[in-house]
């Protein structure tokens, strides 16, 4: 039996680089039938982005578009608009991420492929929402950061390092094709109580704005009463207006900082410098007993200093310092080992390379290995985050540029002839100089 629960849905992916082509990834391993429309000659820009080897697609591309079909197409020409539209008419979702205003010129945009197909659901990505004096910019995943305060809140807080920075999380790429996946999925839903498709818009910027959430709830903390008590600023630092920056504090009410360790050897190295673990005090007394306990701060728990939570905010930086004292001559597994059978919230800040070397993480869904064949064999990405109990995603490799062309040509009711034709005229093909 097939569980698939996407099986049967037509997908038309007109999206291409990362935030769109993660949603339409999605939507693929889900189980959707999705054909990315590429441009002839060219294709996905990620094709040719970060290369490892000129002659090969980057690893950029293979990890958002395995298991869609490549069809090339000049959607410019009469006859490339012809087979979008039948592609359109058979289709459950249409999914783009053009430049604002580029689909309208194209004569695809959502009313008109309503028109088309009416039950055909319309998701779009945007760098802003229609709201917005920002609205017609191109958008980049920076550009998505620093307009949704996401930048403005991250970074230290003082000396020369004291700039707004981008997270190293793609917070207005992939969250966006993640945030534009639960749209249409919804949209699935409502259209089967309303049999018509609807128009789901995604911004970037809403979409990062959403995981700044907690940031908002901090503004509006500070604009009642002019500080934040979490904040490694309280209580003798100054206060603006403004969220500030606040470097590694764990952003709820409890007393989360990162903290230096001794190199563990091997991947955890003095040249990577990930050599630090993350350390939660908790505000309760009998878990703030616990962590003292298992580091022999016994003397913490009678002082009057330390022994409250919200005495515990008032001298922040003297914890900070003896805990960086107690970790220094640790590394950051031991200090794990340590607090983790403690109870203690812990864990050892972890590079790419330890992650993607950890073999319990390659369960199916968090890290998958993907054979895509030929020259490029076996590449490693991240599979599907959630488990359905009943089903399990399969991972194939992404299709070479215009691999499915003729495949969905044919299924279109085209002959050979016109197949031929199609790629003698720049249709699917680019012109012969």
């Amino acid at each position: 039996m097939n569980t698939a629960p996407l099986q049967g849905i037509k997908v038309v992916d007109f999206t291409e680089v990362q935030s769109g082509p993660s949603c339409t990834q999605m939507l693929a391993w889900l189980g959707a039938d999705v054909i990315k429309i590429e441009r002839p000659g060219v294709g996905d820009a990620t094709r040719k982005e970060l290369q490892f080897d000129p002659n090969l697609p980057s690893y950029y591309y293979l990890q958002l578009n395995s298991d869609k079909k490549s069809l090339t197409l000049n959607a410019k020409t009469e006859a490339g608009k012809e087979i979008l539209t039948k592609l359109i008419k058979e289709a459950d979702i249409f999914v783009e991420n053009l430049h604002p205003g580029a689909m309208d010129k194209l004569g695809f945009s959502w009313e008109a492929v309503h028109q088309i197909n009416p039950k055909c659901i319309y998701g779009t990505i945007k760098g802003f929402p229609l709201s917005s004096k920002y609205k017609d910019l191109k958008a980049y995943e920076p550009i998505a950061q620093v307009t949704a305060a996401a930048a403005s809140t991250t970074g230290w807080y003082e000396g020369a390092d004291n700039i707004p920075t981008q997270s190293g999380a793609a917070l207005g790429d992939s969250n966006t094709g993640m945030h534009l996946l639960i749209g249409l999925l919804a949209a699935l839903c409502q259209r089967e109580k309303t049999g018509e498709g609807s128009y789901v818009y995604q911004s970037m910027h809403n979409a990062c704005l959403n995981l700044c959430r907690i940031k908002t709830r901090d503004q509006l903390t500070l604009d009642k009463i002019g500080y934040l008590t979490q904040f490694p600023q309280y209580p003798n630092g100054k206060f603006g207006d403004c969220v500030p920056r606040s470097g590694n504090i764990e952003g709820g009410g409890v007393l989360g900082w990162t903290y230096k360790c001794k190199p563990a050897g091997g991947y955890d190295s003095e040249t990577d410098a990930n050599n630090f673990v993350y350390i939660v005090l908790q505000r309760g007394a009998k878990d703030f007993e616990l962590f003292c306990n298992a580091v022999g701060f016994q003397d913490w728990l009678t002082n009057p200093d330390f022994a409250t939570a919200d005495a515990r905010d008032r001298n922040k930086n003297a914890i900070y310092q003896r805990i960086g004292a107690w970790t220094a001559d640790k590394t950051k597994f031991e200090v794990t080992d340590i607090l983790g059978k403690a109870g203690v919230p812990v864990a050892p800040v972890l590079s790419t390379k330890e992650v993607m070397t950890d073999e319990s993480l390659y369960d199916g869904n968090t890290l998958v290995k993907i054979n895509q064949g030929g020259q490029i064999g076996e590449f490693v990405t991240v599979g599907c985050p959630f488990t359905i109990s009943n089903y399990q995603p399969s991972y194939g490799p992404a299709p070479a540029l215009g691999e499915n062309t003729e495949e969905v040509l044919k299924g279109l009711g085209y002959t050979d002839a016109q197949i031929a034709e199609f790629a003698n005229t720049g249709v699917t093909q680019p012109l012969k100089k």
